[in-house]
């Protein structure tokens, strides 16, 4: 029976082809609209998890709150108390630094270019990677000796020297108030995909390079804050155990309480913005989804004509013995059928836009198929709620009146 009622329904359909379509067009809009939004907020939520692994999940800065008053001369890091904490955690924690940082001018012979010094220690790379393209990397000689040496990034070093191979030549910068000069010993080359230059550009005036931490901690070696990375081979739940007992360790240490800390991690920071960005997608799809709406009635309204035009049809159904059932059951699979249709096309259609529009950016774009199989069911759906009215006064027409109908 349910062969027979969707052959009968292809029939119809392919009887008023214009008709079908254009009944199928605001099924084919909404579902459309609806994967499109959905597979872009998903890709772009893809993208963005991404980013923060580029950075490193496990980056956490420590540091007592913005919000804390009564900020004391021992609330600054020293040294000592950097090596008391790595001593204490052990392998817990991969790398650690002050988070210095400096912006200044860079000058070589009659260039000056804006540059943005990062310093950090001699296993950095070792939880970021770079790709030393000439020369070296920093050493811990450099970082311990607190050398004047610097780590430069390709385009930035063709900025200020107007070569990439710089290795050897030499800049000045302001170092808190002291004109110092700085060899290169390195050149890097900064690697990013098509969101990354999409996101952050690749043409900025800013030159980058990485300087030894110890070089920043300035003055008397007391820094704010603590910068590191925790071991990623731990897992969720010893994660959180980690950044516990470190809250706990640092407000012991610094006399304080838990609360008076400011933990911030990378993971925290990308979960805020996937829940942001998951609500504004979940958000615009549901208006979208409202086009459901009109595409619904316009179905409900093409099968009330389709019940009229069909009278005499279903009169003579009933006189041959079909029952209230087998009539509405017609009606409800035409209907769920014609939106089902609507909801196949309307997902090629977003689908395809999303596809195309990832190929022309060259980013990966992601279309879960469990989206995919509830925009058909629910535009099924959509069709037999709809239809369920038409369907039922087309089984409860007389079979006599309907016969009589011309």
């Amino acid at each position: 029976m349910l062969i027979e009622n969707m052959q009968m329904a292809f029939h119809a359909i392919r009887a008023n082809k214009m008709r079908s379509f254009l009944t199928m067009l605001g099924i084919i809009i909404g579902i459309g609209s609806v994967i499109s939004i959905v597979s872009i907020g998903d890709t772009m939520r893809s993208l963005f998890a991404g980013l923060y692994e580029d950075v490193g999940l496990t980056q956490t800065y420590v540091s007592i709150g913005y919000w804390v008053d009564d900020v004391r001369e021992s609330d600054y890091f020293s040294m000592d108390e950097l090596d008391r904490i790595k001593e204490v955690f052990g392998s817990r924690i991969a790398y650690m630094d002050s988070s210095a940082y400096l912006s200044g001018e860079a000058r070589a012979e009659q260039t000056s270019v804006k540059f943005e010094f990062t310093g950090v220690d001699y296993n950095y790379q070792e939880v970021q990677p770079v790709k030393i393209i000439y020369g070296r990397y920093l050493n811990e000689g450099d970082v311990k000796g607190r050398r004047a040496n610097a780590v430069v990034e390709a385009e930035s070093a063709g900025r200020l020297f107007g070569t990439e191979d710089a290795v050897g030549r030499t800049f000045r910068t302001d170092v808190y108030g002291t004109m110092t000069e700085f060899t290169v010993v390195g050149i890097y080359e900064k690697e990013m995909n098509a969101f990354q230059k999409l996101m952050m550009g690749s043409g900025s005036d800013t030159g980058e390079a990485f300087i030894p931490w110890t070089l920043l901690t300035w003055p008397n070696d007391r820094f704010y804050q603590c910068h590191l990375f925790a071991d990623e081979s731990m897992t969720a739940p010893e994660l959180d155990r980690f950044y516990q007992d470190l809250t706990y360790y640092v407000a012991k240490m610094k006399n304080r309480t838990p609360e008076d800390l400011y933990v911030y991690t990378a993971t925290q920071e990308m979960n805020q913005l996937d829940s942001i960005m998951g609500g504004l997608s979940a958000a615009v799809g549901g208006i979208a989804a409202i086009s459901l709406l009109v595409g619904g009635i316009g179905i409900m309204n093409i099968m009330l004509v389709s019940v009229t035009e069909r009278t005499r049809e279903i009169g003579i159904r009933k006189a041959l013995g079909a029952t209230t059932r087998d009539v509405m059951v017609q009606f409800l699979t035409e209907s769920a059928i014609l939106s089902a249709c609507g909801g196949v096309i309307g997902i090629l259609l977003g689908g395809g836009v999303v596809v195309l529009g990832g190929f022309l950016l060259g980013l990966e774009v992601v279309v879960k198929p469990s989206v995919v199989a509830l925009a058909v069911t629910f535009s099924a759906m959509v069709g037999i709620f709809f239809g369920i009215y038409p369907a039922s006064k087309a089984a409860k027409a007389d079979p006599i009146e309907a016969l009589r109908y011309e």
